[in-house]
């Protein structure tokens, strides 16, 4: 899932010694302490103040309104006094929830201090050991890659969140297109620093970015995306069309030089590019591929670890596939080899024109419907707020994921979105989109974010908050459980793109840690993953080239996957006959969590 996160990573140990304060029961029989009103007045503080400096964060869940209006014409700093100046206040955050006696507080609230406490110390750790890149919450060690970098980031936030309703949006729009010019320029000054320490992408991963930069750019102002999306919106909110002629200035005089100047940049270090994949190459490498898969997963594993289990739940996975499709009467070659030939049938392919992208997308749409009908089935509490599926807009694709998901306002003016990558259809047959559905919206990663973020209960900070594993883990989860739902039932296709899914998602244990731990080659990682899911050489390439520029990442997804399993299945052997999955999945409303902390949540519920 993209664009998600707080800062997400937790130590086991110091949690596990975690002990709720006796005291009065709250509503639904967790304690309550004399230090809960305080830390809650605390953590909506340290939200709110952190809101003042994430404009985006503020326009993304609605809050750039009243007091915070002023956050909608602006776009966070990306200089390294940015930097300075974000890490100072984490520490103060830190030492001012420290203060506060955790043997003071209930169930809930202590939970809420271990998790804000260990999000901060992690992150300062992370951010003071790692000076390069981005070390706070996902670990990315390149500013400038096909997936990061404000380049990429900006246009897609300005499209796609910044509403114009009236003049004060339109020309708050108008302060952002400037701003952007500015954290351009603050981004490239930093990259360059880091190159100085030879920490810059591979060269394949720069080819990306420079077809991208072209996309962005190799065109007239009038003809530049965020110009003419503005004036899109301008028009439906029926305001004059004379602030489209400033937008097109502004691009023209300032934006376009600082996107020439990066572009100019990453084109020099493309020049002195290696092709090495892994971050084992770069200052203490081996030890930022450590705490990038433990801030990833929230468990502490090595790579030789998520490599053995990789391998170990590829060969699981493998075996269930391969009855399926003999069963099909696909017999010949291996796993892989047979995949690939049932994603190349014409029967299992949408056209790759627009009216076929078109037809794709309503598909998706219909399997979103048809799960929403039956997740009362499962869940107590449903989100508020819809789920739409959208493409992921053309000027970002070539670099973008496969799919994400965004989630909605709080204010309930943008719903949550659903996005899926169209730039090949092929990439994208249709015997794995129902699973693919099932993760991004409904009962994957819409209704998991959305009933944190909708919850009265929960301080605004942990609503937010991210934890891949656990997150990323869920989704997994739900895709297993709408196989259990019976949603493939008469569709064993859809069941081998399912378990293509989770076979995808072993692997990538497998080639994350190969290229990062073991020294593999993006060639010998792509040639692995394509053998052994059966992913088109396209999709497999952006995979491997994703994992490249965000290590650690990919492997949340099976390890939270296992964890979410293993509880559930706990839950349901102590309940017998009593089991009601309602329940259990109640653990949701309260809120993102790493997974050592959920182990324990889960285990107090279910006694």
């Amino acid at each position: 899932m993209r664009r998600r996160s707080f800062v997400q990573s937790i130590g086991a140990a110091a949690l596990a010694t975690s002990i709720p304060a006796a005291g009065a029961r709250a509503p639904g029989g967790a304690t309550t302490g004399s230090g809960d009103a305080a830390l809650r007045v605390l953590l909506d503080r340290i939200f709110n103040d952190r809101l003042t400096e994430s404009p985006e964060g503020a326009t993304s869940l609605g809050l750039d309104t009243g007091k915070n209006a002023a956050l909608k014409s602006r776009l966070s700093g990306r200089s390294a006094a940015d930097a300075a100046r974000d890490l100072a206040r984490a520490k103060r955050e830190l030492a001012a929830i420290k203060a506060i006696d955790p043997a003071t507080l209930g169930e809930n609230a202590r939970l809420d201090y271990d998790i804000v406490t260990y999000q901060l110390e992690r992150s300062i750790a992370g951010r003071e050991r790692f000076t390069y890149g981005s070390a706070g919450g996902r670990y990315a060690p390149y500013r400038l890659s096909q997936l990061t970098g404000a380049y990429q980031d900006v246009p897609d936030f300005l499209d796609n969140q910044h509403r114009v309703r009236d003049a004060v949006d339109a020309d708050a729009y108008l302060a952002r297109l400037e701003a952007f010019a500015t954290v351009l320029d603050q981004e490239s000054e930093r990259q360059r620093a880091d190159a100085a320490r030879g920490v810059f992408a591979p060269d394949y991963v720069l080819d990306t970015t420079l077809k991208q930069f072209a996309s962005l750019r190799d065109k007239a102002p009038g003809a530049f995306g965020l110009v003419t999306g503005y004036k899109a919106k301008l028009e439906a909110a029926k305001l004059p069309p004379e602030r489209g002629a400033q937008a097109e200035k502004i691009v023209a005089e300032k934006l376009f030089p600082a996107i020439d100047r990066q572009r100019a940049l990453v084109t020099e270090l493309r020049a002195r590019a290696v092709h090495d994949a892994g971050v084992w190459r770069l200052p203490d490498g081996e030890a930022y591929y450590t705490a990038a898969a433990e801030a990833a997963t929230t468990t502490r594993l090595s790579g030789d670890e998520i490599h053995r289990i990789g391998l170990e739940q590829v060969a699981e996975i493998s075996g269930r596939i391969d009855a399926i499709l003999k069963a099909q009467g696909m017999r010949d070659g291996t796993v892989g080899a047979r995949l690939v030939a049932l994603n190349e049938r014409p029967d299992q392919l949408f056209p790759n024109t627009d009216p076929g992208r078109e037809a794709l997308l309503e598909a998706l749409r219909a399997q979103v419907r048809a799960m929403e009908k039956r997740l009362p089935e499962q869940f107590a509490a449903l989100p508020k707020a819809p789920v739409e599926v959208r493409r992921v807009p053309p000027a970002i694709q070539a670099g973008a994921p496969g799919g994400y998901y965004q989630a909605a306002t709080l204010d309930g003016s943008r719903p949550g979105i659903y996005y899926i990558n169209l730039r090949d259809t092929f990439d994208r047959p249709k015997f794995g989109l129902a699973t693919l559905s099932y993760h991004e919206a409904v009962p994957g990663h819409h209704l998991q974010v959305m009933l944190a973020l909708e919850s009265q209960d929960i301080p605004l900070i942990r609503r937010r908050g991210g934890f891949s594993g656990y997150s990323e883990g869920w989704a997994l989860y739900t895709e297993q459980l709408a196989d259990e739902m019976g949603m493939y039932d008469g569709d064993p296709l859809g069941q081998v793109g399912y378990l293509q899914s989770l076979l995808f998602r072993a692997t990538r244990l497998v080639v994350d840690s190969g290229m990062h731990a073991k020294r593999w080659s993006r060639e010998q990682a792509t040639d692995y993953f394509m053998a052994t899911t059966g992913i088109a050489r396209g999709r497999s390439q952006g995979e491997i080239d994703r994992y490249t520029v965000w290590p650690g990442q990919a492997c949340s997804y099976k390890i939270g996957h296992t964890v979410w399993v293993e509880l559930r299945d706990e839950a349901k052997a102590k309940a017998g006959a009593g089991w009601d999955p309602r329940q259990f999945h109640e653990v949701l409303r309260k809120g993102a969590m790493p997974l050592d902390v959920l182990k324990r949540v889960v285990g107090a519920r279910i006694g």
